[in-house]
């Protein structure tokens, strides 16, 4: 009987506690309610205002699209099937990606488990001692006794989260997964510009190489055939010490670049996943590579609620809002219910009898009086650390426009250097043509040719770097205006 009246009591706590439970998160909250910060009042990124296109240069001309879309596989536009390949290798092996991902799932799962805190808490305990007691404890003289102590028990409580505090915590859990989602998403676009920036890299330090050693061949010739002049009295010896001068230059340069490729080899293994011992190169040239002519510019007030980086600054000024909230529920009174029901018997036969039971209802309220000044002061630095993250989200938003500016400005540089740079091609190539069929005439001689053709290896060496810091640049605003994964989050593999 009394069983049966106690079960239905605490069914009763546990159905009123889940009731308050629902009442409680929909109801108010301590400390202030997140508002996503103002949009940017700029509608442009540099002071002057961007031109419509660049100039024309080696042929190609790219044109600034105001308020286009990037696609999210904005590197197909390469048109590089090879560049395609090692993009999906990494997306699949890179580790770095692998552990942001597994980051992600860290904080969707601290907030599975913050929700608890809204359910009442249920726990059963069995406990089996051996215990000699005493009655001289008590102020008796009888003789102590040994027993068996059998305790079978079933406890609930539930908090009452009045003042908020649980709902501002789990707000706070549900602002980490944000931010660990940006963070993957940030992963992504970072790791994509890599790996094209290291492609394009690659490709031209091996047609610098290529060109350094040509050069190389023509001071070595060049000098052997100066040589032969001197000693025929024909030119000063000081020809052959400017020659060797120049060899010696070369030289030097060499090494540092097949440095740099062997970097860059082992940049992209490891970017994919593997050690440079398990990498084969991928043979991707310059001349592979398309370079893009529409350039998709995003608004600046829509690239704050698009790049990653800008909204993981955000979700830890939300999560630093939470904390406020936090900070001030626990400046006022906690309220907790609770009951408990068991069975103990110094017989485990005996102990599911009804005169073994016993049961408790009770509440508990804790008021903070005198802490020292702790708990307000904490809340003040819950609020100081507001500020930091506002402060932090302000200069990532400013970082991002200078970005985005310097990326504008370079791409118009870029085609005017690649231009300078054709043209220089195109005029050194044209005299070694001219020089080539004058020694053919036998009106000048083999040594001309020979300068001739390093002049004009050292006009393709500049060429070369001119149009990777094109291509280069071309990807640094892709990435700096996000990489458009937003436009079409489906294919992004960083939110799978």
């Amino acid at each position: 009987m009394v069983s049966g009246c106690v079960e239905t009591i605490m069914r009763s706590v546990i159905f009123i506690a889940c009731m308050l439970s629902a009442f409680f998160i929909f109801g108010c909250a301590a400390g202030p309610d997140f508002v996503r910060p103002n949009l940017p009042s700029v509608s442009q990124y540099t002071h002057e205002a961007l031109p419509a296109s660049t100039i024309s240069a080696d042929g190609q001309t790219q044109h600034f699209i105001q308020s286009g879309k990037i696609t999210s596989d904005w590197w197909r536009l390469f048109n590089s099937d090879r560049l395609d390949t090692l993009m999906k290798k990494a997306f699949a092996d890179n580790q770095t990606l692998q552990s942001a991902e597994a980051s992600l799932r860290q904080s969707q799962d601290n907030l599975r488990a913050g929700y608890g805190i809204f359910f009442p808490q249920l726990d059963a305990s069995l406990d089996a001692s051996r215990q000699k007691s005493s009655l001289a404890r008590f102020g008796g003289s009888s003789a102590s006794t040994i027993f068996n102590l059998f305790t079978l028990s079933a406890t609930v409580s539930y908090t009452l989260d009045i003042f908020g505090g649980e709902r501002r915590v789990v707000e706070g859990l549900q602002a980490q997964v944000d931010f660990q989602h940006y963070t993957v998403l940030g992963t992504y676009l970072t790791l994509s510009g890599n790996i094209v920036n290291a492609v394009i890299a690659q490709a031209a330090y091996r047609e610098q190489i290529k060109a350094t050693e040509r050069m190389i061949d023509l001071f070595r010739e060049q000098s052997g055939i100066t040589e032969t002049q001197v000693q025929a009295g024909i030119v000063p010896y000081s020809n052959v010490l400017s020659l060797r001068s120049q060899l010696a230059a070369n030289e030097a340069a060499l090494p540092p670049l097949k440095q740099k490729l062997s970097q860059t080899e082992h940049l992209l293994a490891t970017l994919e996943g593997l050690t440079p011992a398990e990498y084969i190169p991928q043979q991707v040239d310059l001349s592979d590579l398309t370079l893009p002519s529409d350039l998709p510019v995003t608004l600046p007030s829509e690239l704050v609620r698009q790049r990653p980086d800008i909204l993981a600054a955000e979700a830890q000024l939300h999560s630093a809002s939470a904390d406020i909230g936090v900070a001030t529920a626990a400046l006022f009174p906690s309220f907790t219910l609770n009951s408990a029901y068991g069975q103990t018997n110094t017989s485990i036969n005996e102990l599911l009898k009804n005169t073994s039971n016993f049961w408790s209802l009770g509440a508990n309220v804790t008021a903070p009086l005198f802490h020292g000044g702790t708990l307000w002061f904490k809340r003040r630095a819950a609020i100081d650390a507001y500020n930091q993250a506002l402060a932090n989200y302000r200069q990532t938003v400013l970082s991002a426009f200078a970005q985005v500016a310097d990326v504008l400005r370079a791409l118009e540089n870029d085609a005017e250097t690649v231009r300078a740079q054709s043209e220089a091609l195109a005029a050194a190539g044209e005299a070694l043509s001219l020089i080539e069929a004058n020694y053919e005439a036998g009106s000048v001689s083999y040594l001309q040719v020979l300068i001739a053709d390093g002049q004009y290896h050292q006009a393709k060496i500049g060429y070369l770097q001119a149009q990777a810091g094109r291509l280069q640049d071309t990807v640094a605003l892709f990435v700096a205006l996000s990489g458009g994964w937003s436009n079409d989050e489906k294919k992004a593999p960083a939110t799978r």
